[in-house]
């Protein structure tokens, strides 16, 4: 019986212990991370984008994606891996493409930034937009934004004289699907035109 009453009052000790432990825990991570990590640092940003004039502002170090998704709620352009891997996140900033999770929002002043829509003209698709949908280049659509995107660029960049070179130019943009068929299909179409 004592044994019990021993082994009971050290369990409680321990556990008081244990309760006690996080908030010096959490208050010397908090002293810790404001030592090493400066706070946010915000700017007003006026931006171009899709040839509408917006003024934000935005943390120093928000991305162009996350500036377009979160704030502005233009959910066309996907994040996928938020490491520049992907594609999906593939924009174009005065008619070159670019990765809008590799790039700060702030680089984009005074600049022209065109995604997926802004593509359209109204209710008329962009060729682009429409080869996609005649040659199936896409199945979940998840990556489409992307890979429209891209292929605008492969397209006005001239990078369509053979299969090898579409897709030399397309590597960049993944499809988990594998509707490269379709997609080169789709490239070569609108190239033709």
């Amino acid at each position: 019986m004592k044994s019990s009453r021993r082994s009971f009052i050290k369990i409680s000790g321990a556990l008081t212990a244990l309760a006690a432990l996080p908030s010096s825990v959490k208050a010397f991570y908090q002293d810790v991370k404001s030592f090493f990590v400066p706070p946010k640092q915000t700017i007003p940003l006026a931006i171009n984008i899709n040839k509408k004039p917006y003024k934000v502002t935005a943390d120093t170090r928000t991305t162009l994606l996350d500036l377009l998704r979160e704030e502005l709620q233009l959910t066309g352009t996907k994040k996928g891996c938020d490491h520049g891997q992907c594609g999906a996140c593939t924009v174009h900033i005065n008619g070159e493409r670019v990765l809008s999770c590799l790039t700060l929002s702030a680089q984009t002043v005074g600049k022209e930034v065109t995604t997926i829509e802004g593509l359209a003209s109204g209710d008329q698709l962009h060729p682009m937009q429409q080869a996609f949908i005649e040659c199936d280049g896409f199945q979940c659509g998840y990556c489409t934004p992307g890979q429209i995107m891209s292929a605008v660029a492969c397209v006005q960049e001239g990078h369509t004289k053979s299969v090898a070179e579409i897709k030399e130019f397309m590597s960049g943009n993944l499809c988990r699907c594998g509707a490269y068929n379709g997609i080169v299909e789709s490239i070569q179409k609108v190239a033709a035109i």
